[in-house]
């Protein structure tokens, strides 16, 4: 894993300065440093500028052999204000892209499976989230004239966001920790997403309650 260094959007009160929220700081900093899976690679990205007043984002890409099999971006959105439709102050927002094999792309529950392995992974972590939403999106290419020798490809796309819940626990300050969530585990369950719609078979941590899911590919073969 790169060193991600953090990409703070323009804020109110100068979000790059001493005026950025400890608790987004520290929600920020569980997003630094968690030990990944070698096939993934992960970096800091520039975030979205309007979506919140503080923002960090994060990109990765599962990577065997030289060949990229997922990539996808995540979005860390902090509100001090909070947000009514978020259930609290901050929100985790994911764009995922894989290219699928024939036999999986024509299955006509993929739309619901790829959910059930968003949600399925946030809970093989155990990690609490709230008012999950978003779209699975299959998109097919047909070939032709100079591209006729290459065979058709379906492509799938996962946009979601979800709440997640804040931490309970005593720290110091207090207050500041009661309010970071725990972005590690969800950066973790995130990046498990990003294996298994891969198609790689579980492998995250001793420690984590992996789900086994079904492996969307066999060996992968370059086209």
């Amino acid at each position: 894993m790169a060193a991600a260094q953090g990409h703070l959007s323009d804020g109110p009160d100068d979000a790059d300065g001493e005026d950025t929220p400890s608790v987004f700081r520290q929600a920020v900093a569980g997003l630094q440093g968690v030990r990944l899976r070698p096939e993934i690679e992960l970096d800091a990205t520039p975030p979205p500028q309007r979506l919140a007043p503080y923002s960090y984002a994060l990109e990765a890409a599962v990577v065997v052999d030289d060949e990229e099999l997922a990539d996808g971006r995540l979005i860390l959105l902090h509100d001090p204000a909070g947000h009514e439709a978020w259930g609290g102050t901050f929100r985790l927002v994911t764009l995922v892209h894989a290219e699928l094999e024939p036999e999986m792309a024509a299955d006509p529950l993929l739309p619901e499976v790829c959910w059930s392995w968003l949600t399925g992974a946030l809970e093989a972590r155990r990690v609490p989230y709230a008012a999950p939403s978003g779209t699975v999106t299959r998109a097919s290419s047909h070939y032709f004239g100079g591209l006729l020798e290459r065979e058709p490809s379906t492509r799938i796309e996962i946009r979601a966001s979800w709440s997640p819940a804040q931490a309970k626990g005593p720290a110091g300050p207090a207050e500041a920790a009661a309010q970071t969530p725990d972005t590690a585990a969800h950066l973790s369950a995130w990046c498990d997403l990003l294996c298994q719609i891969a198609g790689l078979p579980p492998g995250g941590a001793p420690e984590a309650g992996i789900v086994t899911l079904p492996q969307r590919r066999g060996p992968h073969s370059s086209r």
